[in-house]
């Protein structure tokens, strides 16, 4: 019988962010910068909203394609249109 390539619906996903994790590696890429308690948890809700919008984008260049299975062109289409918004977004000048 042959290993199934999805995963399974019953995978038990964790339910608290790896403070410990970025709080080691906050410090050891940046030690001087004095942080607030929570900001770890900021950059792991930044960074799963980002997963979350890079699969939606995915989901929706699979379901143009008629593809019912999200590929690598896809998520990787999907990416280049986020990075294109995101520095399109920065290099806005903002007038205070």
């Amino acid at each position: 019988m042959a290993l199934s390539t999805t995963v399974s619906q019953r995978k038990l996903i964790k339910r608290k962010a790896p403070r410990g994790f970025l709080k080691r590696v906050f410090k050891q890429r940046k030690p001087h910068l004095r942080l607030e308690t929570s900001s770890d948890l900021l950059v792991h809700l930044n960074c799963l909203l980002f997963v979350h919008r890079l699969a939606e984008e995915s989901r929706t260049n699979a379901c143009e394609n008629k593809c019912g299975i999200i590929k690598k062109d896809h998520v990787l289409a999907a990416a280049k249109k986020w990075f294109h918004v995101y520095n399109t977004f920065t290099a806005l000048p903002f007038v205070l």
